[in-house]
């Protein structure tokens, strides 16, 4: 059975009003114009009919309520072209809306686009396709060019080039091999992968994504919520408005055309589409948004607090400098120190190996090796006892250090390195500094928070004084609070929310989880992959890449700026439209087409925040 849709039931009252408007006016064929014009009226007033009949009967009196009394006000005084007018006109609008609201969907709707549709395994050594949520865990997937990868596993082997722009927003294809993650959702660009899936189905990264999204449209901002309350009330108001207008002046269309345009579809419309639009915005751009009160709630925040080991640091120690004595040179210390290094688990032993290991070094297993804990170790390479540890460690073998050495040490511990010491059974040997270094982009960042309104900017982490107190100077912070667990990061924002109101807790949210709940709002940036990051934060940063963070901040605060231009927008048109009425300057159909152009106009302001860009401030 054919069913009518909006763009049909447009269509065909275009042409049956555009006939009656030239039958009446240029053949004078009044009968058949009314007709045409009570004809369009019926097609194009039954959706609104319907609609408003639905919601009287759960005692709802909404827009459709009052456009069918308007319709039906007008039949009854004869105006059989205001009828058909206010009947076209308000369904023109709600075809304009619904493409418009559809367009604000686009990244959404092209997020579940990217959603693999199958996949192919190796079972009991035969290739087969399968579809993506039949792919069980610990299965062997193969990954060719130009192919959906379907899982979130690890690589067992191949080499690819992988744009993970529908996870982490990421412009630029991410190199990966043997033992690195890779996505669901993500796309394999150029090379051959055989992946490892240890997340399938609903459990997979892209998966969250998608729910989150999903729920996120759900989850209402504190003004819209006002909103929906507001327009509960005033629309029986205007009803009541409109019958005592009539008793006072005995002005039938003035009544009607009070209940036309007093209807509050743009002031209603006017927050949830501007949250819609954001959040389709962010999910573009690898930022998540846990629903509408979260973008609010971040876009007014002035307080943000950093956790400081993978957020404003790069998370991965690295060898800084090294500082040789005796006559050895730094290639032979690193040779020594690197390969006593190759039997330890400690993670500042991986960092002195892949740092011989980028130098083209030479490293060897040491004949023995002796692990003293909380010091360092003993180990015997080409013949020679070495020890290579902290300050302990000399103390303990009574190995005096150098003034020279001594200074270099303080030097750079108030840097905020750690110095590892290299010795024989005599003398310092060597140096070796490293340092969890600071992100390339923090100290941008921190300026443009800045400027942009964050007032206070503050570092919590776990690491010692020294340190913290180092990476808060190069970062031009403003407070710093160190050696705290995870239950104290927590503690010390309840202090921040009583001093200066609204804080925002930015971390990894794993061992931060307690500190991005208690906060106003958590953000966790670079948790790819972390349950307790999507389970905890309500702003999610998709990539490890701090900018993220002044986008997410940007787009929030264009959001809310969005919002108040459209309620403002909405009800300076309802307040001039009203005036307009009460002087007899509006009538019936030109205060339902103001009406609708109003809508769409809130709309199409709407739209604009799917077009903000990383790069605007």
């Amino acid at each position: 059975m054919f069913k009518l849709t909006k763009k049909h039931i447009i269509q065909l009252s275009t042409v049956m009003i555009v006939l009656a408007f030239v039958l009446s006016r240029f053949l004078h064929l009044q009968n058949l114009a009314v007709a045409l014009m009570l004809g369009t009226t019926f097609i194009a007033g039954t959706p609104i009919f319907k609609k408003a009949w639905s919601a009287l009967r759960y005692k709802i009196i909404g827009i459709d309520a009052l456009v069918s009394i308007a319709v039906i006000g007008a039949l009854f005084i004869g105006e059989y072209w205001e009828a058909a007018a206010v009947t076209y006109l308000f369904m023109l609008g709600d075809y304009l809306e619904s493409r418009t609201i559809d367009k604000t969907r686009e990244s959404i709707k092209a997020l579940l686009d990217l959603a693999p549709k199958q996949s192919v395994v190796i079972r009991d050594g035969v290739e087969m396709t399968i579809p993506a949520d039949e792919v069980l865990i610990n299965d062997t997937v193969i990954v060719r060019s130009g192919e959906k990868i379907a899982v979130d596993g690890t690589v067992l082997k191949g080499i690819a080039s992988v744009n993970q722009a529908s996870i982490t927003g990421e412009s630029l294809p991410v190199q990966k091999e043997e033992g690195m993650e890779v996505y669901s959702g993500t796309m394999l660009e150029t090379g051959y992968l055989l992946i490892r899936a240890d997340k399938v189905g609903e459990d997979t990264t892209f998966a969250k994504i998608l729910q989150l999204v999903e729920d996120a449209q759900d989850s209402k901002a504190k003004t819209q919520k006002f909103m929906e309350r507001f327009a509960r009330y005033y629309t029986p108001f205007v009803v009541v408005l409109a019958v005592v207008m009539y008793f006072i002046t005995r002005d039938v269309e003035l009544a009607l055309t009070i209940i036309v345009i007093a209807c509050p579809g743009a002031l209603v419309i006017s927050t949830p589409v501007s949250i819609v639009a954001g959040i389709g915005s962010g999910a573009k751009h690898g930022v998540l948004f846990k629903g509408g009160e979260s973008i609010e709630k971040l876009g007014k925040i002035k307080v943000l607090a950093f956790d400081k080991t993978g957020t404003l640091t790069q998370g991965k120690p690295v060898v800084t400098s090294i500082a040789s004595f005796n006559g050895y040179t730094e290639q032979e210390v690193l040779v020594i120190a690197a390969s006593g290094e190759t039997t330890s688990e400690h993670p500042l032993a991986k960092a002195v190996i892949d740092y011989a290991q980028n130098q083209g070094m030479d490293i060897q297993q040491p004949e023995s090796t002796e692990i003293i804990p909380g010091q360092g170790l003993r180990f015997e390479f080409k013949g020679k006892v070495y020890y290579l540890g902290n300050r302990k460690l000399t103390q303990t073998e009574h190995i005096q250090l150098s003034a020279e050495a001594e200074k270099s040490l303080q030097t750079h511990e108030e840097a905020g390195e750690t110095g590892i010491i290299l010795t024989d059974d005599k003398t310092v040997l060597a140096l070796i500094y490293i340092a969890d270094t600071i992100r390339p982009e923090a100290v941008q960042l921190i300026s443009r928070l800045r400027k942009s309104g964050i007032k206070h900017m503050v570092m919590l982490t776990g690491d010692n004084p020294r340190t913290a107190q180092a990476i808060a100077k190069q970062l031009h912070l403003d407070d710093v609070r160190s050696e705290l667990l995870p239950a104290d990061k927590a503690n010390v924002l309840k202090e921040f929310k009583s001093t200066y109101g609204h804080v925002a807790m930015v971390g990894d949210g794993i061992n931060d989880a307690p500190a991005l709940a208690s906060a106003d709002i958590g953000i966790a940036m670079g948790g790819v992959g972390s349950d307790v990051a999507m389970e905890t934060a309500d702003v999610i940063l998709l990539s490890a890449e701090l900018r993220k963070l002044d986008f997410a901040l940007g787009l929030s605060r264009a959001t809310v700026q969005n919002m108040s231009q459209n309620i403002i927008f909405a009800l300076f048109v309802a307040g001039t439209l009203l005036a307009g009425v009460l002087v007899k300057t509006v009538n019936l159909s030109f205060g339902m087409l103001i009406h609708e152009l109003s809508v769409f106009l809130v709309i199409v302001n709407a739209v604009r925040l799917l077009k903000y860009k990383e790069t605007q401030k």
